[in-house]
Parts: structure tokens; C-alpha cells; sequence
């Protein structure tokens, strides 16, 4: 009773007056972040499994609410076996009460920075499955003209059947018809770990969906050795780390930065 008392008590407090609550059933808090909090939940109309992702104060800082209206736009259109699916985006009560957004994704019950900590005895067949799916979704998001720009293993979400899922599009860009093939972004993309040396400092800034590539290529070298490649400490350790392994870059390529 106390139990059924407490996840009663969470859920008024997660969801804040929504009126979509009632479909909803709590299960437990499954992430937090500076964002906001993300939730395991029971859709009581299909009756799946689902994670709520709750996001406070929408408005307080434009960057993040264009990130997320960014990420939420994508996810919308982008309908993939390999990519995250939102199932639904819960609506305020009213406009003057629009502070928190709530979206509700499939739920995957682990990621593979996760699966990668874990250590398992995991086989070819497993690797060339994870490749597979990484690959098929990424050939699917750069066909769409979207660059995803922070891939890495905490955005690839796990399931217990080795499946795959590429979430997190935050900071993804649409490169339309009419945009060059090298492409102009400023702002900080990828982790730094993840990061294509194109990246790694300000003298740089236009790039391809190489840049994904080379951050699927971290990744599973990280699945394969149990470690990150390139785990730069800075931005001037992070390229000492690629060159020590990769070699200095020919002067003609030099000459081009």
C-alpha cells in the first residue's frame, strides 16, 4: 500500500498538472542531467513499456530549447529500425502554463557505454551485428542530409537482444540540397573523445559526415579494446593521441589547414 502511496506521490510529481498523466504509470527514474529527468513508465493504453523524458524550464535558456525542439523535429521525421522512436510528446495544460516538456521514447534498457563497462564475453557475431547497426542507421541519417555530430557510446542506446539505437540529435544539422559539401558550422560539436581531428581546435571549421564516421570508428574500437582510442585529456592531447598512433599528416595536408 505504501509502495503504491509513493509511486502515486512521484508521478503528480513528475508530471506537474499534465493532462496525459492518467496514461501514464511510473515505474522508477532511469537518468537524470542537467536537463532534466528521464523515467521508466507503463503506457496504459498499449500497455508497453516506455521512457519519459522531462525536461524543466524549457524556456530558460534559448540554446536548449532550440536543441530540443532541433531534436524532437528530427526524431519526428527520422523513422528508422536503428534510430530512437518518440512515441509521443505529452501538451500543457494551457500556453501561460508551458514551462516543462515531456516526450516519451521507446524504451531501451541500457546504452552501450554501459555494455562496454560490463566487460561480457561478447563475440564476432556480436560485433559485426553492433557495426551493422551503427552503419545502417548512420547511412540512413546522412541520406536525409543530417549530420549527427556527437556520437558516442552514451547515445546509443542497448537492449538486452544486442539491438542498437542512435539517440540524442540534439546537436544534429540538416545539410540542405543547396548546401555545399563541406559545410560551416562554428558552434562545439562531439565529445572530445569522438571528435575528427577536423574538429579538434578553431582552425577548422568546415567538415563533412566524415566527421560522423570517424566517431563510429571510436566507438567501436572502444567496443573491440574495452577503452577509448583517443582519450585526450585537452585539445593538444587529443591530437598528440592521433598522430602518435595514426602519424604526423603529410605537409600537403598540412598546408591545406
Amino acid at each position: 500500500m505504501q509502495q503504491e502511496q509513493r509511486k502515486k506521490s512521484s508521478a503528480e510529481e513528475f508530471f506537474t498538472e499534465y493532462g496525459d498523466a492518467n496514461r501514464y504509470r511510473i515505474q522508477e527514474v532511469i537518468g537524470k542531467g542537467s536537463y532534466g529527468v528521464v523515467c521508466s513508465a507503463i503506457d496504459l493504453h498499449t500497455r508497453q513499456k516506455v521512457a519519459i523524458k522531462k525536461v524543466h524550464n524549457i524556456f530558460e535558456h534559448v540554446s536548449d530549447a532550440a536543441r530540443i525542439l532541433r531534436e524532437i523535429k528530427l526524431l519526428r521525421l527520422l523513422r528508422h529500425p536503428d534510430i530512437v522512436e518518440i512515441k509521443h510528446i505529452m501538451l500543457p495544460p494551457s500556453r501561460r502554463d508551458f514551462k516543462d516538456i515531456y516526450v516519451v521514447f521507446e524504451l531501451m534498457e541500457s546504452d552501450l557505454h554501459q555494455v562496454i563497462k560490463a566487460n561480457d564475453d561478447l563475440t564476432k557475431e556480436h560485433y559485426q551485428f553492433f557495426l551493422y547497426q551503427l552503419l545502417r542507421a548512420l547511412k540512413y541519417i546522412h541520406t536525409a542530409s543530417v549530420y549527427h555530430r556527437d556520437l558516442k557510446p552514451k547515445n546509443i542506446l542497448a537492449n538486452s537482444n544486442c539491438k542498437l539505437k542512435i539517440c540524442d540529435f540534439g546537436l544534429a544539422r540538416v545539410a540542405f540540397n543547396d548546401t555545399p559539401t563541406t559545410v560551416f558550422w562554428t558552434d562545439y560539436v562531439a565529445t572530445r573523445w569522438y571528435r575528427a581531428p577536423e574538429l579538434c581546435g578553431s582552425f577548422f571549421s568546415k567538415y563533412t559526415p566524415a566527421i560522423d564516421i570517424w566517431s563510429i570508428g571510436c566507438i567501436f574500437a572502444e567496443v573491440l579494446t574495452g577503452k577509448p582510442l583517443f582519450p585526450g585529456k585537452n585539445v593538444v592531447h587529443q591530437l598528440d593521441l592521433m598522430t602518435d598512433l595514426l602519424g604526423t599528416p603529410s605537409m600537403d595536408t598540412i598546408s591545406r589547414v
